[in-house]
């Protein structure tokens, strides 16, 4: 199985990142951590041999991407708009440099962003920011209202972060074609504090015409043997 470590300095962010790369070929999977997860966070749970089989039949590649999250959301001297502006130069990167990146490796036009726990919110944000660029969205176990971080406040570039508030306002006719042209899957535990805002951020998009699959797992569900399961399940499209 390929493997491979890269980075550069990042002119978005100003300062070097990091990534890894699994696989050879097929639809560009680009996977962000959880909170306190790096580039490294997926292959050292073995997420790579989770998916070997779509892995070893060039069906996907895995981008593992770093975060700075300790210089965004969880950097709590910082105003909210300064850790929303920081969150937004780091989806820039992804945006400008990472798919270029993944291009020149592989030129599979499928993109699909995935994370659990925080990195579900990631994939979100990515997803419905570019949905151009993004055709799939897996998130797992994920919160899709950032004002969670930043105690209910809001301005510009909270607003622009945070997916439950933009998609309730998204009135775009181009937009709104791609984003229902997305393939959609958030995947809960019932026990989940977070299950509440899966289920009011479906509906939402369902009420825009954004059809999604809401998958409820019974119990709490937010761990890595449940993720396992979950992105096995559903890397391919919704079951």
């Amino acid at each position: 199985m390929h493997h491979e470590h890269a980075g550069w300095h990042s002119p978005s962010l100003d300062k070097y990142m990091h990534l890894q790369v699994i696989g050879h070929a097929g639809a560009r999977v680009i996977v962000f951590p959880t909170t306190m997860g790096t580039h490294s966070e997926w292959p050292d749970r073995r997420m790579h041999e989770v998916l070997r089989e779509h892995l070893d039949n060039g069906w996907i590649q895995l981008y593992c991407l770093d975060q700075v999250h300790d210089e965004s959301w969880y950097s709590k001297h910082l105003h909210p708009g300064a850790m929303a502006w920081r969150h937004l130069q780091y989806l820039h990167y992804v945006a400008e440099e990472v798919l270029a990146f993944s291009r020149s490796k592989n030129d599979n036009p499928y993109v699909i962003a995935v994370g659990a726990s925080f990195g579900a919110y990631h994939a979100a944000s990515f997803g419905f920011r570019y949905p151009e660029r993004v055709n799939r969205i897996i998130g797992m176990s994920g919160n899709y209202d950032i004002k969670r971080f930043t105690g209910g406040y809001s301005d510009d570039n909270v607003y622009a972060c945070n997916p439950f508030d933009f998609m309730q306002h998204e009135n775009d006719p181009h937009r709104l074609a791609a984003f229902r042209s997305q393939d959609l899957i958030f995947a809960i535990g019932e026990g989940d504090p977070m299950y509440e805002n899966n289920r009011q951020f479906s509906g939402l998009l369902w009420g825009k015409g954004i059809g999604n699959a809401l998958r409820t797992w019974k119990g709490h569900a937010h761990d890595w043997p449940y993720w396992e399961k979950m992105i096995r399940l559903y890397i391919g499209g919704h079951d």
